[in-house]
């Protein structure tokens, strides 16, 4: 008669794995948002996610590559909820593609950016994650704004506002700009509006 082993309520190992990735990832975007890139090492991100720092080295052998895993995480996460916006009006979608700019999110970006600013190391990883990450977000905004891009100006109508919205984020780095942003917002869902019909 053979050894009956119990059966267990253990996760699978890829399945842990996967999850102590995703808590980095998370981690690492909080990290970058609360205390910038200086203030972000990949032990204060290892401890943040409750992990030790040979965990974080394994799934992300240097600094670089957690930061931008990290950021190019939220972007995929940015653009599936995006992507399950319901149909609704221009100004709500011009609202909602805002909102992208304005948490943490676009924070930890942020410092990402400035970082690459002045470290050679990872401006290119940067520059080609932003550059992916920009074309995907315009090809989301013309879907949802039904934007006839072979119409003149409607390409740099969704641009602009892309632009726009980048902008009312760094606003809002330093003070709540939430009043001002409101009414920026429902200017441009009119300009919009007009330029797109």
């Amino acid at each position: 008669m053979g050894v009956v082993t119990p059966p267990t309520d253990r996760t699978p190992k890829q399945d842990r794995s996967r999850a102590t990735r995703q808590r980095l990832l998370e981690a690492a975007v909080a990290c970058l948002a609360e205390h910038g890139w200086a203030g972000s090492t990949v032990s204060v991100v290892a401890e943040h996610a409750g992990v030790s720092r040979g965990a974080a080295q394994h799934h992300f052998p240097t600094r670089e590559d957690l930061f931008t895993a990290a950021v190019e995480y939220v972007a995929e996460e940015r653009s599936a909820a995006l992507r399950a916006l319901p149909v609704q009006s221009r100004t709500a979608v011009v609202a909602a593609l805002v909102d992208l700019y304005t948490g943490p999110l676009f924070r930890a970006a942020l410092q990402l950016w400035v970082a690459a600013s002045n470290e050679s190391q990872l401006r290119p990883r940067v520059t080609e994650l932003e550059a992916r990450v920009g074309r995907e977000t315009h090809r989301i905004a013309v879907e949802l704004l039904a934007a006839d891009e072979t119409k003149p100006g409607a390409r740099e109508t969704v641009q602009g506002l892309l632009d726009m919205a980048r902008g009312l984020g760094l606003a809002n780095v330093l003070t709540d700009d939430t009043a001002r942003r409101q009414r920026v917002v429902a200017q441009w869902a009119a300009l919009v509006d007009d330029a797109l019909d």
